[in-house]
């Protein structure tokens, strides 16, 4: 994120791309799960306005990799009503797939209580429990990463944007970034081995990025994931800063927005 911007209007940006639709498709808020230490959590569930009922939509989690009350205290809300992630919730809503923001503590062991809620209340949501895909972006990545190396999960698909992946080769770079902006790193110690063979990953890089040591654990964690033949699609946004789906209205910002769509829609919808 940019230092030129408040933090309290950083929480409030919204995508640059939109949808016809998007400010109509359904939502049902503050819809509450088990977290992972026992209590409750609450996540908000956006779909296409006129599903018909009994339809079991594709849904996408929208990934925290930051407790809740760290957002709040930095950002001023939690992590499921910032503008990015409604907006990016919406967006996916009109795109025809269902999409999920929620709250969380405990970031990595409450994305897994809120899968496992997914699959034993797909019914009732009106979601496909073997059909589901992940949206990181930034700091939120690891999580998502760490989601995908757990076996039983029935992820289909992870998009993940201008984000911090694995420390390899003998690096520190998302260590040390996680100890300094705190979001959570579950995948310390692992590697490009431990993830899925059969799980499509979408990567959209911002060329110009300044924040620190992103973009080289972006470039070693592709080069490992192509020495495995791993499936993968890349995007690159050569003069792209960071957020660019929320700060930057260029037509590439715009097309990359899109590729994720394709990528997510492709890989649910097909």
């Amino acid at each position: 994120m940019s230092g030129k911007i408040r933090p309290e209007d950083f929480a409030k940006k919204e995508i640059v791309f939109r949808l016809p639709g998007m400010e109509s498709v359904a939502a049902r808020r503050d819809m509450e799960f088990r977290a992972a230490d026992g209590g409750v959590l609450a996540m908000d569930l956006y779909s296409p306005r006129g599903a018909e009922p009994g339809t079991r939509l594709p849904v996408v989690v929208l990934v925290a990799g930051y407790p809740d009350p760290g957002f709040e205290k930095f950002l001023g809300r939690r992590f499921k009503e910032m503008g990015s992630s409604v907006s990016w919730a919406r967006l996916l809503a009109a795109s025809g797939l269902a999409a999920i923001a929620y709250t969380n503590r405990e970031p990595a062991a409450d994305l897994e209580a809120l899968l496992r809620h997914i699959r034993e209340n797909a019914s009732s949501l009106g979601v496909d429990g073997k059909r589901i895909g992940m949206l990181a972006f930034s700091g939120n990545a690891p999580v998502a990463l760490s989601a995908l190396m757990q076996e039983g999960r029935d992820l289909r698909c992870a998009a993940l944007c201008y984000g911090y992946l694995l420390d390899l080769d003998g690096s520190t770079a998302v260590a040390e970034a996680a100890a300094t902006f705190r979001f959570a790193n579950p995948c310390a110690g692992k590697s490009a081995e431990d993830l899925p063979r059969d799980v499509s990953i979408f990567l959209a890089r911002a060329g110009r990025d300044d924040t620190p040591r992103l973009n080289e654990t972006m470039d070693r964690f592709v080069a490992a994931v192509l020495k495995l033949n791993l499936l993968l699609t890349l995007v690159n946004h050569p003069d792209g800063p960071h957020a660019f789906d929320l700060f930057d209205e260029s037509e590439r910002s715009l097309e990359i927005v899109r590729q994720v769509l394709a990528f997510l829609r492709f890989n649910l919808l097909g």
